[in-house]
């Protein structure tokens, strides 16, 4: 095990950092022991762990090699943004996959993401709590053979609201809703137009509308303020 003051070396590392490198060391230090050198001078081998734990400090957290550390670096990171640029960047990949199957901009995708779920916090939850994965509210219809999430929404009937109880598809990963998402735009006719005049915010977002992706008649006008604000985020955190 190692001692007090190699432990205390570890406090204020990044992400979790700390507990990974005295797991790490306690593995060698096992390993010394069975070798039969634990027999070292005990100033010796604390110098010796100490210099690897220098090593390691440094490998986790120079030239963004967090990644390389099982991403407790990049958590550290994702603990100091606000929600909005933490959504941005947990769904940026996935956005721009998309972005590249359909045609339309990743800051359209994400910020229609960003608005259905409240940035993450409002998407449709399982049964037992668990996610549903749906950033996007898409429904789930008649033919749709996956995992349902049945929630109380909010529907404009003439433009007045209304609580009601909806089935929402489910998926595996924020990713399958991502995909799921571009091909609904893609291979359902009624948003060919939208898809077609999405070069800009505001074309995207009244094309939704039009074709009756939501019910709220301030759709077109809510989604074009959160894909500006979604591009700005873009722009900083990715």
């Amino acid at each position: 095990m190692l001692d007090t003051q190699l432990a205390g070396q570890m406090t204020g590392l990044p992400g979790g950092l700390g507990d990974m490198i005295l797991k790490q060391l306690e593995r060698q230090v096992g390993k010394v022991a069975a070798s039969g050198d634990e027999a070292k001078s005990g100033s010796v081998f604390s110098d010796a762990v100490a210099g690897k734990v220098n090593q390691l400090a440094r490998a986790a957290t120079s030239s963004g090699t967090g990644k390389a550390a099982s991403g407790h670096a990049e958590l550290g990171d994702l603990s100091k943004l606000s929600p909005s640029e933490r959504f941005v960047r947990q769904h940026q990949q996935a956005a721009e996959a998309a972005e590249a199957s359909t045609g339309i901009p990743s800051e359209h995708i994400l910020g229609q993401a960003a608005l259905e779920s409240g940035w993450g916090k409002r998407e449709p939850k399982m049964p037992d709590g668990s996610s549903s994965h749906n950033l996007f509210g898409i429904k789930a219809g008649s033919s749709w053979k996956g995992k349902v999430a049945e929630v109380t929404t909010t529907e404009y009937y003439n433009g007045v609201p209304r609580k009601v109880t909806a089935k929402f598809r489910a998926y595996e990963s924020y990713e399958e809703s991502f995909k799921d998402h571009a091909r609904l735009l893609t291979q359902n006719a009624r948003y060919g137009q939208t898809v077609a005049q999405a070069d800009t915010a505001q074309g995207f977002a009244k094309g939704l509308q039009k074709a009756g992706y939501a019910t709220d008649p301030a759709y077109a006008d809510k989604l074009t303020k959160v894909i500006n604000t979604t591009l700005r985020l873009q722009r900083t955190v990715t």
